[in-house]
């Protein structure tokens, strides 16, 4: 009869044991789900903090550069030097970093098809400068032609193939099917997808080329180009001018900048070489669209804003092509 007891007292204590030890990994998962729902919740008010110091700092860009463009509408100031440079601003648990630069130093790949209200068709200029752009970056002239071409037939209104071009049947493979924009590009990774187009020469054309808004020519600002933009000003003279000669040309600016466009043509570089009215017409002396990128380190975490502001003719600026990342 003892034996009984015992044994059934043992099954009991046994049996708390195991709801003991069943509780205790209940309460550890329970703990544990308690402490990642805190760290999501803290980690999304951190990313939502960051977030908000850096649609903050656009605005003080905002208005900055509209500030900097009434101060002379004609020219706009390179002193103080804006361009390119990092803006720290310190704030509680971290650091916003501001960087304002040029967004017009750069081949306007929209600017080899002329139009507007979606009807597009090749400008030769706008072409020709790719073309002659590619070659001084060293891309083969078959390559660069392919590319020109095809970059015409992405964004112009038509079926008809260019020579070296391609419309949406050249996009046609087993394994993906693609078809022209029609459109201008937004985005100058769209470029990564015409016809000829591969990494290592995308890669090459990158920091050189841009997508803006309109199809007009690049219009450079010749005070901004620094010696790294000198393929751009050697482009504007169908290579007649060498980039080594261009550098030279950029490196005797004044330090206050060029106060007229013809004190750039009148440099002795220029004296032997030709180039169209329209050039003449494409470089001035101001910007009228500002890249910018705002990096933002708070408690830990941390967040990307990139964008272009758009200065227009009456002075107004408004931000565009804002995503949560920074620039490819």
């Amino acid at each position: 009869m003892k034996s009984r007891t015992d044994n059934r007292e043992g099954m009991a204590l046994l049996t708390v044991l195991l709801l003991a030890a069943v509780l205790s990994v209940i309460v550890v998962l329970v703990l544990d789900d308690v402490r990642f729902s805190i760290r999501r919740a803290t980690n999304a008010e951190i990313s939502s903090q960051a977030q908000w110091h850096a649609a903050g700092t656009e605005r003080l860009a905002l208005s900055q550069i509209r500030r900097l463009v009434q101060a002379n509408p004609g020219r706009t100031p390179i002193d103080p030097a804006w361009d390119g440079r990092p803006f720290v601003f310190p704030v509680e648990q971290g650091e916003i970093t501001l960087t304002v630069s040029d967004g017009q130093s750069c081949f306007n790949l929209n600017s080899v098809v002329q139009g507007q209200g979606g009807a597009y068709s090749g400008r030769d200029e706008g072409v020709r400068q790719f073309l002659r752009l590619q070659t001084l970056l060293g891309v083969p002239v078959g390559r660069a032609r392919r590319i020109a071409s095809a970059t015409v037939d992405w964004i112009d209104s038509d079926q008809t193939v260019l020579p070296d071009g391609a419309e949406d049947r050249g996009y046609d493979r087993p394994d993906q099917s693609l078809r022209t924009g029609g459109r201008l590009l937004v985005d100058v990774s769209e470029l990564r997808q015409v016809a000829g187009m591969d990494a290592a020469t995308y890669a090459r054309l990158r920091p050189y080329v841009c997508a803006l808004p309109t199809s007009q020519l690049s219009p450079l600002n010749i005070n901004t180009l620094d010696a790294d933009d000198a393929p751009l000003l050697a482009m504007l003279t169908d290579g007649a001018l060498s980039v080594s000669g261009a550098r030279r040309v950029i490196a005797s600016r004044p330090a206050g900048g060029w106060v007229s466009t013809f004190d750039l043509w009148r440099h002795p570089a220029f004296l032997s070489v030709s180039v169209p009215a329209a050039v003449y017409e494409q470089v001035s002396l101001e910007t009228r669209y500002f890249d910018y990128v705002i990096d933002v380190h708070f408690a830990g975490g941390s967040a990307s804003r990139s964008g272009q502001i758009q200065v227009g003719r009456d002075g107004r600026a408004s931000i565009t092509g804002v995503r949560w990342s920074r620039p490819d």
